[in-house]
């Protein structure tokens, strides 16, 4: 099979029409009254996907690109506030769609993850910050990677060593890390009563003793490079080429896929948005897994 952006859009709208055949509780509850929408809801999360994929930040753009070039996969097109109405209900049934797609792939029991959080940058202007619905949410934050200071949130992720999203949390940009893993592995304890001894790997900012200890009885084992007057830890040999994994995953989420040009201006849209970008990541990675690619994480066959 030759991958490209029309068969990954046939397969995940497939796959989601199915599935919301069979678990109609899936997709956002409808109203009691009202027009029936043109475009279903599997076409609705196909597009979204799509969206995200070929790199279009701006819904109005997307929406003239796919009137020119994809009406032969969306018969039906909404006008732009319609479309950002219907992504911002449907975020929930992408999270969804999202950990189905990933429980499917071959790559879901790994035991060994990854876990990081990266910037989404909310605002630059002092006005911005000021007038924009996100605050309170949204925080002044530091990348020390980037050593620089932002203004907004944090995407908090668990994944496998080939990029497929496990667990992930949007933030404060001052949140504690390791306080949103633990409450990320508290909100889902099935992802753990079938992986004993499961391998974290971190960096410097997952450390504490009292941490450990309750990662250790969620099962957990933490690889992370030791800090300034530690000792060497355990597996430290393991970490430096396996760091650049969790750099390489981050970056395709912000290079490929342009999560901090999301341009959401609300609660609801910056999550819908994000949302978008976990749920591309994974189409692409279930679909490269389910057609035999070697390289799952690999967007090129469909970012065009």
């Amino acid at each position: 099979m030759t991958n490209n952006p029309d068969t990954l859009a046939t397969a995940l709208y497939a796959t989601t029409d199915d599935l919301l055949k069979e678990h109609p509780g899936l997709a956002p509850w409808p109203p009691q009254v009202g027009i029936a929408p043109r475009l279903s809801d599997a076409e609705l999360v196909t597009l979204a996907m799509m969206q995200a994929v070929l790199g279009f930040t701006s819904e109005a753009k997307w929406l003239r690109h796919a009137r020119a070039h994809l009406r032969h996969l969306f018969p039906y097109l909404p006008q732009q506030p319609g479309y950002n109405k219907r992504l911002r209900k449907a975020a929930d049934l992408m999270r969804r769609i999202t950990r189905i797609l990933a429980v499917s792939t071959s790559i879901w029991s790994d035991d060994v993850w990854v876990v990081d959080s990266t910037p989404v940058e909310c605002g630059r202007s002092r006005e911005a910050v000021k007038r924009s619905d996100l605050a309170g949410w949204a925080q002044y934050g530091y990348c020390a990677s980037h050593s620089r200071f932002f203004w907004g949130l944090r995407l908090h992720l668990v994944c496998t060593l080939h990029g497929l999203p496990i667990a992930f949390a949007l933030t404060g940009a001052k949140a504690d890390e390791r306080e949103t893993l633990l409450d990320l592995l508290a909100a889902e304890r099935d992802l753990l009563h079938s992986r004993p001894g499961q391998t974290l790997i971190g960096d410097k900012n997952y450390f504490g003793c009292a941490f450990e200890h309750e990662l250790a009885e969620y099962g957990v084992k933490l690889i992370r490079p030791a800090r300034k007057g530690e000792r060497e830890r355990p597996g430290a040999h393991l970490f430096k080429p396996l760091r650049q994994v969790i750099e390489s995953i981050n970056e395709t989420f912000k290079g490929q896929l342009d999560l901090e040009l999301h341009r959401g201006r609300t609660p609801g849209g910056v999550i819908a948005r994000v949302m978008q970008r976990v749920l591309a990541l994974t189409a692409a990675i279930w679909h490269n897994d389910a057609t035999g690619q070697t390289v799952l994480r690999s967007l090129t066959a469909y970012d065009h």
